[in-house]
């Protein structure tokens, strides 16, 4: 193990970024290759999408919520809005996830674990209960192929509310590609069947929900698994094509669908490189979508992006030390010029945050916004020589690692191979090698760490008693639904699903008669010829 000398005489021993790439004493204009003289709100919009950034509008405010019912879910809600959060952030427990029902026999410890159980419109009506759906954005944060049916439930609940759909604001990550290196077997995440669901997600809100997002590219759980900052732009672009590529075979024009493809990114440590990550992303974005899909609609070239702060920086030791990680997380991802912020909670390696830690985490981006004057100026870091040589450098870099995939074939071909997953490998052992040999230092856990034993921190239990309520709601509803209903609409899917029709308008008549999410996958999964149950304890309702 290192020897790490510290005192009056301490400096600065790694010279290198997060990343690892190599950094010099100080930058000049010397060390510039790209002479990008192009100003915020102006192609290719390296220093931000809109002239005026948040002098126009500030950033969305969210926490993700989402913990054992939907009604604890729906009273956190509103316990966040009421303490000034601005969008709605929810996220699903593993069984939601994978499409599996929260009575399932092998999934009942894991029912609202990780985030809420969901599993039929009743439950979407609990958790939204008294949320004004048209005049919200919400984001539904569910990756998996199980995506269509979490957006059917939200409109099945919108059409009951008498909210016309073209109104709904917001956006689902609907990514279930990623999942299939995220530790997802192929029978949870077989790959066709991610990007046909993902495509007819893409189809259906482009037709019919113009103001939603319908995809958000989860850049942030591929950094999580232990990825640089230039494999985390060059991962999810290479998604994105593959997404992008899928809708145009589908007959979809690049700038009607474009304009409404967005990012959900990691802000690491690093605020330097992670500023020069997201000025990077802009760049790269809108040549992209203009040099190789032609794109015309400036809509389509402008770069949108969400930003969690990086649950997989924070440490379980001196965890209040978090607190002051997020912040310089939060600030790096307002000083690159993100349009939807969520702050981890200090408790995040513990447990799901408690009211106390989500309510500092708001704070955090609030005193960002009203206090600190981050905001006041678009790109404020445009123009140093460091973060300009970090953006080129991020470019190249990750145009390397682009290439690659593109010999392969594209990034579907890439994850068949594993050479995905092997990349994501290497990197995390390294990063872990590195840190055991405190090469890379973390304050209070392999430095400045504290024999002493704090006071012990509160911490969010999920009660056993709310789970198993939550298992007896969806046995009840079983009962007490029409038989008839459900086979029928079921059957109408699984036809539809046989004919490569768009499901979204059939999964939606699924929700209306109360079949469960369960049941709807099973039936999707039937029709492409794999099990109805993935982990084969239930019999198809259509046998």
């Amino acid at each position: 193990m290192k020897e790490i000398k510290h005192g009056y005489f301490s400096k600065i021993e790694d010279e290198r970024t997060w990343s690892g790439y190599p950094v010099k004493i100080f930058y000049t204009e010397e060390d510039l290759k790209t002479k990008d003289k192009s100003l915020p709100g102006e192609f290719p919009y390296t220093r931000g999408i809109y002239r005026d950034m948040y002098r126009g509008r500030l950033w969305t405010m969210r926490a993700v919520c989402g913990f054992g019912t939907p009604k604890e879910t729906n009273e956190r809600f509103r316990f966040l809005f009421k303490e000034g959060e601005t969008g709605l952030d929810v996220i699903f427990d593993i069984p939601t996830m994978t499409g599996i029902d929260a009575d399932h026999p092998d999934v009942r410890d894991e029912v609202g674990v990780q985030g809420t159980s969901l599993c039929s419109l009743p439950d979407m009506e609990e958790m939204m209960d008294g949320i004004p759906l048209d005049k919200v954005s919400s984001s539904l944060v569910i990756t998996s192929y199980a995506s269509p049916v979490i957006l059917a439930f939200y409109i099945a609940l919108a059409q009951k509310m008498g909210i016309d759909i073209k109104n709904l604001r917001g956006t689902i990550q609907n990514d279930p590609l990623h999942h299939r290196f995220c530790g997802y077997p192929e029978e949870f995440t077989p790959t066709e069947l991610c990007l046909k669901t993902a495509t007819d997600i893409i189809e259906f809100c482009t037709k019919n929900m113009p103001l939603f997002y319908p995809q958000n590219i989860n850049a942030y759980d591929l950094r999580e698994n232990g990825l640089n900052a230039a494999q985390e732009i060059a991962f999810s672009f290479g998604m994105a094509m593959a997404y992008i590529d899928a809708c145009l075979k589908r007959g979809l024009k690049i700038d009607e669908f474009g304009p409404r493809i967005a990012f959900y990114c990691s802000a690491h440590i690093d605020i330097f490189e992670e500023v020069a990550k997201f000025r990077a992303m802009r760049r790269m974005w809108a040549k992209l979508m203009k040099e190789k899909y032609g794109a015309k609609d400036e809509r389509t070239l402008k770069f949108k992006f969400g930003v969690h702060t990086a649950g997989c920086s924070l440490v379980p030791q001196e965890p209040l030390n978090n607190i002051i990680r997020v912040a310089y997380e939060a600030l790096a991802a307002v000083l690159g010029g993100v349009q939807s912020l969520h702050c981890c909670a200090y408790d995040e390696p513990l447990a799901l945050p408690t009211e106390e830690s989500a309510r500092i985490a708001l704070r955090t981006q609030q005193i960002l916004a009203y206090e600190t004057g981050v905001g006041r100026c678009a790109d404020p870091l445009g123009g140093s020589y460091y973060v300009e040589y970090l953006t080129d450098k991020l470019e190249e870099e990750a145009n390397k690692i682009l290439e690659e995939i593109m010999r392969q074939g594209g990034m579907v071909n890439a994850i068949k191979s594993g050479w995905v997953q092997k990349e994501i490998d290497n990197f995390a052992y390294q990063y872990q090698r590195e840190v055991m040999e405190r090469k890379r230092l973390i304050v209070g856990m392999n430095i400045f760490r504290s024999e002493a034993q704090g006071k012990p921190i509160p911490v969010h239990r999920i009660s056993k008693k709310k789970r198993m309520e939550q298992i007896r709601k969806i046995k009840n509803l079983r009962k007490t639904r029409s038989k008839r209903d459900v086979l029928d609409a079921l059957s109408a899917l699984k036809s539809a699903a046989k004919d490569e029709k768009n499901l979204i308008p059939y999964i939606v008549d699924c929700a209306k008669v109360y079949c469960t999410m369960g049941e709807i996958m099973g039936v999707i999964r039937e029709a492409y010829g794999m099990r109805y149950d993935p982990l084969g304890k239930l019999q198809s309702p259509l046998k």
